[in-house]
């Protein structure tokens, strides 16, 4: 082979192997950022990964609401209208975080099905839903109006 050519061909194979690395390299690390939705049938069912990072969304069940006295600690259930998931979050929640709004969680999932959210999103207007949960809200065929009020769903 020619010296020329050969060096060529060792510079093809360097940039494909080092290609190659540097994209596992970003899979892996973006492995860890992924965040993936569930409803709260796909939660109760458990079809959720437990002790890893996940979002999930829903309604807050009105009544469900209950704040610690001692620290920030807030217990709630979210809805999707047929099912119900209890969320711990400490933390100062978003003021318009209230019962019978959509709320979007981010967190981990425990082996007991509590929920452990790290954040806690709010709707931002009234009549606004986070896309996920209008689509599970109207996948889930439970009452709306009764579980998150009368709302417009979808952005």
């Amino acid at each position: 082979m020619h010296p020329v050519r050969r060096q060529r061909l060792f510079l093809v194979l360097f940039i494909v192997v080092f290609s190659s690395v540097a994209v596992g390299l970003m899979a892996y690390a973006l492995r860890a950022n992924i965040n993936l939705f569930y409803p709260p049938m796909q939660i109760v069912a458990g079809e959720a990964p437990v002790d890893t990072r996940i979002r999930a969304g829903g309604c807050v069940r009105p009544g469900s609401i209950e704040r610690s006295q001692e620290t920030l600690e807030t217990r709630f259930a979210l809805t999707d209208g047929v099912v119900d998931f209890i969320v711990t979050y400490t933390g100062i929640l978003p003021d318009l975080f209230s019962e019978g709004e959509a709320a979007v969680v981010n967190g981990t999932l425990s082996a007991d099905g509590v929920f452990h959210a790290t954040e806690v999103l709010a709707k931002h207007d009234e009549e606004y839903m986070p896309p996920e949960v209008a689509e599970v809200m109207s996948a889930s065929g439970g009452d709306h109006d009764k579980t998150c009020g009368v709302m417009a769903y979808g952005p």
